[in-house]
């Protein structure tokens, strides 16, 4: 069957499953567009206002379900808006593939119209990119980008796709999507080592990653930490990999994690970190990170073992393989005083828990019990985005979308687009920051458009709360450009967009508007007005030990 690059393209999207593409139109994709047109019974593409929500989207999508999701964009500044998006998913380990579309194969690196560069530009943030320069090349290009999305430590992939390629045609001969094998490094002797160790251990806890959610591992963490009685500790990127209404669950860990698990990382005597990278907001001052203990330390990727720190016992390999064959090999072991000793620290600190003003605890509890725990919480960064994690209760992985290596502000209205549309029976609500919502509220439209039952819950405290926050603990008050007592009104926004909107200064007020807006099932804003100083507590100063809090 001969056909074109356009059509090959769709064909190759729909080989790998695809259902669902985010993007933005112009000159350089123009057949590819065309393409999406003579197919839209096919495959459905969701039209955003701006090429990085898009990005956002596609990031959204696949987080919410563990597939790949694909954005598309033109050449030069369509690609480039792709950039940040592209980051935010390299950063927290997303499959992902954008395809850009570029000049003509004869104009590239003439300076040509909406030319760029752009798999040069991309190199540091996926995980592989291609330049199509054949067409007989692009069905095979296209499969191994999946594979390489999809396989390993998952990650975008670019294709930049020239505008004639997309147009020439060629044989196109249908392929099953290569099976992905999932990765053995090691050995029973590898295994037995840290058995041992485990087996010995008096003070046993668990820190899990993101690895545990991409390599879909959490049934075998849970019967893993159940079978050796051990606490866990979870990253930002890990929530929800371990339920945290279960005993055994310290919950968050670093800057500004749970005094619990700071304190479990002091104290235990044998540390397994499952799929994670160590990052700076967890381990603050190395000196201090978890001083008396044996560190085990599991990932599917080579390069991270031993970057950040030095374990003494490192296992590469996919991390759900690596518990099953822990889980047949281990013995069942008790803890008892360890977890009396845990559950003593879990007491010592409750911020705000009977707090009369509305207040960023009630906001996210509130959800909770309203949504009956079931809702997907998307969200901004900065101190909402701490608070989301600290005051909902996550049970079920791929229910918390934050960016968390990147720290994108922008992130979540677009990724809050693709969760919805990959989940469209699930009630997603939206946590946002008035600083970082404003940077891409014009995906209201798109919400709007779609008639998306987002719920966007903002926070307004009229400043970029994190930022004051380090203003005030560390630079003498010295407010230095965060104050946004400037517009917009969120509540005429709402209105000029078609949504509807709810300001609320109480909790009573917010506890009836939030019951309307899941009553409605229809967009949403929700704007919670709460003090500028209203802080993410517990709090660890950089380069402090991990267990020095700061509580006030």
């Amino acid at each position: 069957m001969k056909i074109n690059g356009s059509q090959i393209l769709i064909e190759c999207l729909l080989e790998q499953g695809v259902d669902t593409v985010f993007g933005f139109p112009g000159g350089a994709v123009l057949f590819i567009y065309d393409a999406l047109y003579q197919n839209s019974h096919r495959i459905r593409h969701i039209l955003t206002c701006h090429e990085q929500s898009a990005a956002h989207a596609a990031d959204g999508y696949a987080r919410s379900t563990g597939k790949v999701g694909v954005c598309i964009a033109t050449s030069g500044p369509g690609a480039t808006n792709l950039i940040t998006g592209i980051a935010t998913a390299y950063m927290d380990s997303i499959p992902m593939i954008a395809i850009t579309g570029n000049v003509g194969r004869n104009l590239i690196g003439k300076d040509s119209f909406q030319e760029v560069d752009i798999t040069g530009i991309t190199m540091p943030i996926t995980k592989h990119n291609y330049i199509v320069k054949s067409i007989e090349s692009l069905a095979d290009i296209i499969r191994e980008a999946f594979y390489i999305a999809k396989s390993g430590r998952p990650g975008p992939v670019l294709i930049d796709i020239p505008k004639d390629i997309s147009n020439a045609f060629c044989e196109y001969t249908p392929k099953k999507p290569q099976e992905i094998n999932r990765l053995i490094d090691y050995n029973d002797k590898d295994l037995e080592k840290i058995v041992d160790v485990i087996n010995q251990a008096k003070k046993p806890l668990i820190y899990a990653g993101g690895g545990v959610i991409s390599s879909d591992a959490s049934q075998e963490l849970l019967k893993f930490a159940e079978k050796i009685e051990c606490p866990v500790a979870t990253s930002l990127m890990g929530k929800g990999g371990f339920p945290e209404t279960h005993n055994l669950s310290t919950g968050m860990i670093g800057m500004h994690g749970t005094i619990a698990s700071n304190k479990a990382i002091i104290e235990c005597d044998c540390l397994l970190a499952l799929g994670t990278r160590f990052s700076d907001r967890v381990l603050s001052n190395i000196k201090r990170f978890a001083p008396n203990a044996t560190i085990i330390h599991i990932d599917v990727d080579a390069s991270e073992l031993g970057k950040n720190i030095k374990p003494h016992y490192s296992i590469h390999g996919d991390l759900k393989l690596v518990l099953k064959s822990l889980n047949n090999k281990i013995s069942k072991n008790q803890h008892k005083d360890w977890l009396n000793e845990i559950l003593s620290w879990k007491k010592l600190f409750n911020h705000l828990e009977n707090c009369d003003r509305l207040n960023p605890r009630f906001m996210m509890e509130e959800i909770y019990e309203q949504t009956n725990h079931e809702a997907i919480i998307t969200t901004e960064v900065g101190q909402h985005q701490m608070w989301a994690a600290q005051y909902y209760k996550y049970t079920k992985p791929r229910t918390l979308i934050t960016s968390g290596g990147l720290g994108t502000m922008g992130f979540g209205t677009g990724a809050a687009i693709g969760v919805q549309i990959a989940n469209p029976n699930a009630t997603v609500v939206h946590i946002a920051g008035d600083g970082s919502f404003r940077m891409n509220l014009t995906e209201l439209a798109t919400i709007k458009e779609y008639n998306l039952p987002i719920i966007i819950v903002i926070v307004q405290n009229q400043t970029l709360g994190m930022v004051r926050q380090w203003q005030t603990a560390f630079y003498e008050k010295r407010y230095s450009q965060t104050d946004l007592t400037r517009g917009p009104n969120f509540m005429k926004l709402a209105q000029a967009y078609d949504v509807d909107g709810y300001d609320t200064h109480t909790k009573e007020e917010y506890h009836q508007a939030l019951k309307e807006a899941l009553e409605k099932r229809a967009p949403a804003i929700i704007q919670c007005h709460i003090d500028i100083d209203e802080k993410v507590l517990p709090m660890i100063a950089p380069g402090a030990g991990i267990d020095s809090f700061i509580l006030e």
